[in-house]
């Protein structure tokens, strides 16, 4: 006879091929019910960005472990949620996003907001609700990469400041209300309130992942950040060259004594491919973030080439995931998009004594 308990023993052997742990122990599952010997298993499909084959390959895992319980039709329903764990009360400041990724870099010119960029956007595409905070107060370049906004920032009724939105993206920054060519000359204490004020007074709204383009370096900005909200994790930018990579390691100590987990590197700029002939130079060196990746035990996110489409798609205001949405660049920030997701997730997850409420995708 088929019961809820030797059900649920048999998916408790079920590894999730996105996230590589059973189902049962990180919560994957959502409930089972039994009519005769049909099953319906419902589970939660933890971030938008979970990648389709796998999918389709967890469906095929649970029809597979129940088989052999005499199991008629078995039918797999999953619903799209969004994993995270409520803030603690000393990090209350944010209210709407569920989870904050941090894209950084060691120093500047590393494409470190181009990144964050097309990460956010690829993320727009895998279907999630996300914000774009620009946090890099003193070099606002957000408002530059993409180009007029759908709706311009604006207070609302209520003194709240409704962030502009973007390719359908919520987007905030202090190049909205300073003229481009005025230099921001703040000290710590000023920079911080404007961080509590885009936290804690735009009007944010239900997101399922708000990215903060951080500044270069180890300042007063991620400072601050990491004493107002959780920050889920950091996705860490860098060249391929060893002046890159020096300070990268910088940051991660940073990030560690903060305790802010690396989500992963990425390695911008990593070579130069000639679109006539295809040859290949390797402008910067290469290699130097999987090696750095592979020395910390860190995940390596992947190499986006140096393509004038991403330089191009900046400059004019339309970022090459928008732009050339079919191309191979934006399959790599696809891919990347889908690689930090899961691993937030997976973190998220990993957390047995912290139960996270799970936010159903309307």
């Amino acid at each position: 006879m088929i019961t809820e308990s030797t059900v649920r023993e048999a998916l408790s052997k079920v590894i999730d091929p996105a996230l590589g742990h059973d189902i049962v122990s990180y919560r994957v599952l959502s409930s089972i019910e039994i009519s005769g010997k049909d099953v319906l298993v419902k589970v939660d499909i933890p971030t938008p960005a979970y990648p389709e084959p796998q999918r389709r390959e967890l469906a095929k895992r649970i029809e597979e472990a129940l088989a052999p319980l005499g199991a008629g039709r078995v039918t797999v329903v999953p619903t799209v949620t969004t994993a995270f764990l409520p803030a603690p009360s000393d990090k209350a400041t944010l209210k709407g996003p569920k989870n904050v990724i941090a894209v950084a870099a060691g120093k500047g010119g590393v494409g470190k907001s181009t990144v964050a960029v097309n990460l956010a956007l690829a993320l727009v595409r895998h279907g999630a609700k996300v914000g774009l905070l620009d946090a890099d107060v003193f070099g606002p370049s957000i408002p530059t990469m993409l180009g007029a906004p759908e709706v311009p920032a604006s207070a609302g009724k209520d003194s709240r400041i409704i962030p502009a939105l973007h390719h359908g993206m919520k987007v905030i920054s202090v190049g909205f209300f300073v003229d481009k060519n005025e230099a921001v000359v703040w000290r710590g204490p000023m920079v911080h309130r404007l961080l509590q004020q885009f936290l804690g007074d735009v009007d944010w709204g239900e997101l399922d992942y708000l990215i903060c383009d951080l500044p270069p370096g180890t300042g007063d900005v991620q400072l601050s950040l990491s004493q107002l909200i959780p920050i889920a994790g950091a996705v860490m930018v860098t060249t391929p060259q060893e002046v890159s990579i020096v300070d990268v390691v910088k940051g991660i100590a940073m990030f560690e004594k903060v305790e802010i987990p690396i989500l992963g590197i990425v390695e911008n700029m990593s070579y130069y491919k000639c679109p006539a002939c295809g040859h290949t130079d390797e402008i910067f060196s290469h290699g130097g973030g999987k090696r750095l990746a592979q020395e910390i035990g860190a995940d390596f996110f992947g190499e986006i080439p140096i393509d004038t489409r991403i330089r191009f798609g900046g400059d004019a205001g339309v970022p090459i995931i928008l732009s050339s949405p079919d191309s191979e660049n934006a399959y790599r920030f696809m891919t990347l998009a889908t690689a930090a997701a899961m691993k937030v997730a997976a973190g998220v997850l990993s957390k047995p004594k912290r139960s996270p409420r799970l936010a159903v995708i309307k």
